[in-house]
């Protein structure tokens, strides 16, 4: 452990937080954490239900980012049209990331087809924002993780995502394995995130690690690699205050 992994570590993350209890003080009190960063790192963005999109964004320091979820987060059972819907209105806000989840169902029944035309339709609706895509891995078995990433891919996501942090199983190495050698076997410039259950310096770096080894030192960065993390980022900031 060092400082300056750290650093790095406090650089991808998206401070997150989803909670049935959110409210406007709360949300200002994860943005004031936020923008105080640790020796002048400051995390990636902040992910929020789209109630407090624009909290965020008056609130944040500028090169922060303002996440939110969609997709009928975080069980993804609606229509394409009702998250179609849903996006055009966050099309419009001051959101610049938007984290969908899909419809397992339709992956569980092997409806690839279907599963491509949510992303592509949600990924033409929210035009240059940026779209992540929540497979919630825990529900899968490797191969539905592995054709649900290059399908993801293909279909136009900026980023692939582990989980929703909702489900009893979050990321795990296994299938960050498998959404690493997706990406690298497209070619194409698709980050990962990393979320649900990754609390501490030891879990942030066997993810870096994992990214590293597959798709090499160039995707160690915000554009290409986040963790999504809450307790996370108090975690980090305890152990830079021992060394």
């Amino acid at each position: 452990m060092t400082k300056e992994l750290i650093k790095e570590y406090i650089s991808l993350i998206d401070l997150t937080s989803l909670s049935s209890l959110d409210n406007e003080n709360s949300i200002i009190d994860l943005v004031s954490k936020g923008n105080k960063g640790l020796a002048q790192v400051l995390p990636a963005a902040f992910c929020v239900y789209s109630e407090h999109i624009t909290t965020v964004a008056t609130n944040k320091k500028e090169s922060i980012k303002t996440a939110t979820v969609a997709g009928y987060f975080p069980s993804g059972q609606s229509t394409i049209e009702q998250k179609i819907n849903e996006l055009e209105a966050l099309n419009k806000s001051n959101a610049d990331e938007i984290d969908i989840v899909v419809n397992r169902g339709k992956i569980l029944l092997g409806d690839y087809e279907y599963l491509s035309r949510e992303i592509s339709k949600s990924k033409e609706t929210i035009g240059d924002k940026c779209l992540k895509v929540i497979l919630e891995t825990g529900e899968l078995n490797p191969e539905q993780i592995k054709k649900s990433s290059e399908v993801a891919i293909n279909s136009g996501a900026n980023f692939i995502k582990t989980s929703t942090g909702k489900s009893t199983v979050g990321a795990t190495p296994e299938a960050v394995k498998i959404m690493c050698e997706s990406i690298k076997k497209s070619g194409l410039n698709v980050g990962i995130k990393v979320s649900g259950q990754v609390r501490t310096f030891e879990d942030a770096q066997l993810y870096r690690a994992i990214v590293e080894s597959i798709l090499g030192e160039e995707w160690i960065n915000k554009n290409r690699f986040r963790i999504g993390a809450s307790s996370l980022f108090d975690n980090l900031i305890n152990d830079y205050s021992k060394l």
